[in-house]
């Protein structure tokens, strides 16, 4: 396996500095993870080097057919190839409902907001989206957006249907099925992997891209879900990270978030 690229040890290291100025509560005087992502020019760089080094590395991940991004598969393989994104903070910027919205965060919230206004592109991913399908390469989106009634709306998923337009919106068409949101079905709960899973049955994944370590490693939660049992620690993240640390960067491209996700449940 190559070693790390520069780029994702960068885009690592800034996040990683930028996490540590934030707070759990709601300060807007210390908010800089917020101001770094809606403001730096070095969070667009850092974003748009990461999709390029994973569009170069299309081509050889395509090419190797023993190669997949879903550890412990590794198996000569000729479904066809795929990759897997998140959304929100992935291929979405929602920093501007993060600067504005009432707290706590709920779910429904980020619909409504969505709902009401164009979608915002993480700088870099519509090229490479662009580069992976004219390669051959199917695209799949995996979000922990649930499913969750509103009131007025009959859709048992109004949320996926968000999702769809947002991603329409950046101007990457999408096939509804190529869009999974949590508790869509039964087994698809906020724990991703039984999604990951779900597609590796019909497709060989050669990339996972995403913004939060559960969107490459199972079990890193500090609330278990689905096959997940125990807790995650700040230990048990730290030794997940080095089990799989030859996939970052090669089949596995992480993108800057100071702003949400699993590591604000760690001291």
């Amino acid at each position: 396996m190559t070693v790390f690229k520069s780029s994702s040890i960068v885009a690592m290291l800034l996040a990683l500095a930028a996490c540590a100025t934030t707070t759990k509560e709601h300060d807007p005087n210390q908010d800089l993870g917020l101001l770094w992502v809606k403001h730096s020019a070095e969070y667009r760089a850092i974003t748009t080097q990461v999709y390029r080094d994973a569009s170069d590395d299309l081509p050889r991940l395509i090419e190797d057919k023993t190669w997949d991004a879903m550890t412990g598969y590794g198996k000569p393989s000729n479904l066809p190839p795929a990759v897997i994104l998140d959304v929100d903070e992935t291929i979405v910027s929602n920093v501007d409902f993060q600067l504005t919205f009432d707290r706590p965060f709920e779910n429904h919230k980020l619909d409504t907001w969505s709902s009401g206004r164009d979608a915002v592109a993480i700088p870099g991913v519509q090229s490479f989206v662009s580069a992976a399908r004219s390669l051959g390469v199917t695209v799949f989106f995996v979000t922990n957006r649930p499913c969750e009634r509103m009131a007025g709306n009959d859709d048992p998923c109004p949320q996926k249907q968000t999702t769809i337009d947002d991603i329409r919106e950046l101007g990457i068409p999408v096939d509804p099925e190529q869009v999974m949101v949590a508790d869509e079905r039964p087994d698809w709960d906020r724990e991703k992997l039984s999604r990951r899973e779900y597609v590796a049955k019909t497709h060989r994944v050669i990339m996972l891209i995403g913004d939060d370590l559960s969107d490459f490693i199972a079990c890193v939660r500090e609330s278990p879900n689905g096959a997940c049992a125990i807790p995650a620690t700040s230990a048990s993240r730290a030794e997940a990270l080095e089990k799989h640390k030859d996939y970052w960067g090669n089949g596995w491209y992480i993108l800057p978030n100071p702003m949400h996700g699993t590591w604000t449940s760690f001291e």
